[in-house]
């Protein structure tokens, strides 16, 4: 008996001097998931292929890695589950980082830093709101933002607001001005567009980069950003690309390539090519 226990216990202690060591994954091809509809982020054109911000920036990031870069398309409701499910690597979909999506997945150093806001129609009356062409900063402190949150409330009571679903402008909206407007939620940032210019409803909020683009599409003309823009930690510590918490060799292969794009104007030179606005996160960031 002794022996029989002595024989498994010295073959279990060889079965387990004899395992591989678990190795990092050696990353020669990393897919990248987005949703190809939130231009000037990411797009699809009209052949299919993905063109934007991201799109050229990912190429960038992915040659300095010496890594191969796939773009696949992925609807932004199931953007992290998709990731976490294994259906692609990491997420580059204009993600701002909070402490909530850090909870799911894992983040690398931002590659953007942008305000958001409200779009209407130039001949509505919210186009004349307190605030219109400047700029605020929001804490998420309720002390500090009430002043600015105040102004938005009485321009915006009885109105019907539209904001694209599971973004950190969600809560935004709906905690601020749930209680004095109408909140609607669109599957994509085009959507709430459509309704806007067809009067359906009165402004939706999205990222300034997005509206600025959007304005340029055809039918979208007839809008314009109304009251203040809004930047600030509110929206978290900036844009980046998500990974699997498992995968923090290849997170720290893109925040070593991220600081270098920064370093050395890249990031600069994609987003005033693209957005007409210089969107590098401040240092610290």
């Amino acid at each position: 008996m002794k022996k029989t226990l002595l024989s498994t216990a010295l073959l279990a202690l060889a079965t387990f001097v004899a395992a591989p060591a678990v190795q990092a994954k050696d990353w020669k091809t990393v897919t990248i998931g987005l949703e190809g509809a939130y231009a000037p982020w990411n797009l699809t054109k009209p052949d299919g292929t993905m063109d934007g911000y991201e799109i050229d920036l990912a190429n960038d990031l992915c040659a300095r890695m010496k890594v191969e870069c796939k773009f696949i398309a992925q609807d932004w409701d199931g953007m992290i589950a998709g990731l976490n499910a294994g259906k692609f690597d990491v997420i580059m979909d204009a993600m701002s980082i909070t402490p909530e999506r850090e909870e799911q997945i894992a983040f690398s150093r931002p590659y953007a830093q942008t305000p958001a806001g409200f779009a209407g129609l130039k001949s509505s009356d919210l186009a004349k709101m307190e605030g219109t062409g400047t700029t605020v900063t929001l804490t998420g402190d309720a002390a500090h933002d009430k002043p600015t949150v105040d102004i938005l409330r009485k321009a915006l009571t009885g109105k019907t607001i539209g904001i694209q679903t599971a973004t950190v402008y969600t809560d935004f909206v709906k905690k601020n001005f749930g209680d004095i407007a109408t909140i609607t939620e669109y599957k994509t940032a085009p959507e709430h567009d459509l309704d806007v210019t067809a009067g359906r409803i009165d402004v939706a909020f999205d990222d300034d980069t997005y509206f600025t683009s959007a304005f340029a599409q055809p039918g979208n003309d007839q809008m314009t950003l109304v009251g203040p823009q809004i930047a600030g930690v509110i929206w978290g510590k900036g844009i980046g690309p998500g990974f699997r918490k498992s995968d923090a060799d290849l997170r720290d292969m893109w925040d070593k390539a991220i600081g270098e794009a920064i370093a050395d104007g890249t990031v600069k030179k994609l987003s005033l090519k693209w957005f007409k606005l210089d969107v590098t996160p401040a240092s610290g960031s």
